[in-house]
């Protein structure tokens, strides 16, 4: 089969590899669809590369995709899960043996950008036979999103700043508008991302540069009766978007990283102690799949579709999957792959 295989930075190949097998308690999955997320181009960038090294290289790469059950390892519950089946599927992998969590498609031996992965049964969840398998590939990072503002403790009422309005920060605003959001601003750059969140629910878009950062921290108090937001969600990881953050938010708010970092911000630990601010990060899922994907098929999440603005078969993954969401970013918010 072909897989997409890290070897280093700015070093991934599509190469042929062997099928894989399904073991013990395992599923093998004919992947139909894998997103391009941020991680992958910080991975690719040799921004993450420490992660990855968790194991021998080269591995592969590849963690928001759906697929259909092709093969049921020994021990697999045939009453929960059967051939023929389309699934999304959690890249969270734990292990007794470590204390941390792996990532499927980042630390373990196969990912989603292959033709066939194996994964633990554990990590299968069944779409509805109405959920198309391209949008079963975005529940992982709906389930990012909405993991992230559950761990904010988001009630319906509270206001939500974000920053960035990228893939994550666009999900998050959707995430927000089910969660019962009763104001929603977005910071963000390009148009046509800024356009986007504006149509999926957020109550105002700050075009950045265009809008200062002290306009956005002096409009999100105008638009909260001067408390400042409830919560505040940094997609972005900059120094600026986290002066922001820490500003805009609220006395006993929450500010919520869900960013990866290039650099190691300053932060103003005066300011987080007067206003006494929540500081807090979100990784994963925090078993929320089947949450997610019910709202999905309740159809509490609309215009999902609009979110894939390209289509890239995994022949071409380097040249036109990763290389346009470095140089045409604006342009784009999710990548999807097809083996």
């Amino acid at each position: 089969m072909k897989a997409a295989l890290f070897y280093g930075p700015e070093n991934v190949r599509v190469e042929d590899i062997p099928d894989p097998v399904a073991g013990p308690n395992q599923v093998k999955i004919k992947v139909a669809w894998c997103g391009i997320c941020g991680s992958d181009l910080g991975i690719y960038y040799g921004m993450l590369s420490d992660v990855i090294t968790q194991r021998p290289l080269p591995v592969g790469i590849g963690h928001e995709f759906s697929g259909t059950i092709v093969e049921l390892g020994p021990g697999v519950d045939a009453n929960k899960l059967a051939i023929g089946q389309n699934v999304a599927v959690s890249s969270n992998v734990y292990s007794l043996e470590t204390p941390s969590t792996r990532m499927q498609g980042v630390s373990c031996d196969g990912g989603g950008l292959s033709e066939y992965v194996v994964v633990e049964q554990d990590a299968v969840y069944i779409l509805p036979a109405h959920i198309p398998l391209d949008i079963g590939a975005l529940i992982e990072p709906l389930t990012v999103s909405w993991h992230a503002l559950e761990k904010a403790q988001f009630k319906a009422g509270d206001s939500v700043l974000v920053l960035g309005a990228g893939p994550i920060g666009i999900l998050i605003v959707k995430v927000a508008k089910v969660f019962g959001a009763s104001w929603i601003g977005v910071s963000g750059r390009g148009a046509k991302r800024c356009s986007l969140v504006r149509e999926h629910g957020a109550s105002v878009v700050y075009a950045v540069p265009e809008v200062t950062d002290d306009e956005i921290v002096a409009e999100t108090f105008k638009a909260t009766k001067g408390n400042g937001a409830d919560v505040v969600v940094d997609c972005a990881g900059t120094q600026s978007t986290l002066d922001v953050a820490l500003k805009a938010v609220r006395p006993g708010g929450t500010v919520m990283n869900v960013a990866g970092w290039k650099k190691f911000p300053e932060m103003n630990m005066n300011l987080c102690l007067a206003k006494e601010i929540v500081l807090s990060n979100s990784l994963g899922y925090g078993g929320a799949h089947p949450e997610v994907i019910e709202a999905v098929a309740q159809g509490k999440f609309d215009k999902l579709d609009a979110l894939v603005t390209l289509r890239v078969p995994l022949t071409e993954f380097v040249e036109k999957g990763l290389r346009a969401l470095t140089h045409e970013k604006d342009q784009h918010v999710k990548v999807l792959i097809h083996p």
